[in-house]
């Protein structure tokens, strides 16, 4: 069931774009008009500046989808400043073990399966509120609704919910809301492309955990990049 959850984004996504598309070409032209109110996207996550040992293990996926408030800001209207308000969920697939000593507190250590066994799954997930703002160069016009664009931007993001998720051979344990977890996460963002197709790229500019999380005397010091596709509906 989980394999379908990407797939169905992407269709619903189509869809939206498709009807967008079929609207505008009875659409009366507009020229106070805006663009890309609606983004919906999915990205393959990377853990950046990772621990020595530390390896992502299997697919890690991000799903993304907000508003985001077109503000053009010359005559031409092919240049604006977007303001929005989104939604982020994101995995990330490690050998990096988090439990609970017998004080309650977090502990990390890199995965041996010579000492734990096998396991099948340890992960890392992430839901975020999350605020872009951009910078929005396109080659729009009232009446072309097939343009190149190029965003590039600031998102800043705050964790409702973490959790950390293992199962093998040591057990079957989940740690919920990681008090060493950064409550907010911040990075640089870009996406280009030409009508429906746009490449999506963010780059973490602060680390996933508060340096109280760390491997024998070693802080965990690694951010999140994600790389995909984004797709903009009005």
């Amino acid at each position: 069931m989980k394999s379908l959850i990407p797939l169905l984004f992407i269709v619903f996504g189509l869809n939206l774009i498709a009807a967008q598309e079929e609207t505008s070409a009875t659409k009366e032209i507009d020229s106070l008009y805006k663009e890309d109110q609606f983004y919906i996207g999915a990205t393959y996550n990377i853990l950046g500046t990772k621990p020595s040992g530390l390896n992502q293990t299997g697919f890690s996926l991000g799903f993304h989808f907000g508003f985001i408030k077109d503000m053009p800001i010359n005559k031409k209207r092919n240049k604006a400043i977007g303001i929005g308000l989104g939604y982020s969920t994101n995995s990330f697939n490690n050998n990096l073990l988090v439990n609970n000593d017998t004080s309650g507190n977090a502990t990390y250590s890199i995965i041996d399966e010579a000492i734990i066994g096998d396991y099948t799954k340890n992960k890392l997930s992430q839901h975020l509120i999350e605020l872009p703002i951009e910078f929005r160069w396109r080659t729009s016009t009232p009446e072309n609704y097939n343009f190149w664009r190029i965003y590039t931007g600031f998102k800043l993001g705050y964790v409702l919910s973490s959790a950390t998720k293992f199962k093998g051979d040591l057990g079957d344990f989940k740690i919920r809301n990681n008090d060493n977890f950064n409550d907010f996460q911040y990075g640089l963002s870009i996406s280009a492309g030409y009508n429906t197709w746009n490449i999506y790229a963010y780059y973490g500019l602060n680390s996933i955990f508060s340096n109280k999380a760390k491997i024998d005397d070693e802080t965990i010091d690694m951010n999140a990049i994600k790389i995909g596709l984004i797709f903009y509906i009005l």
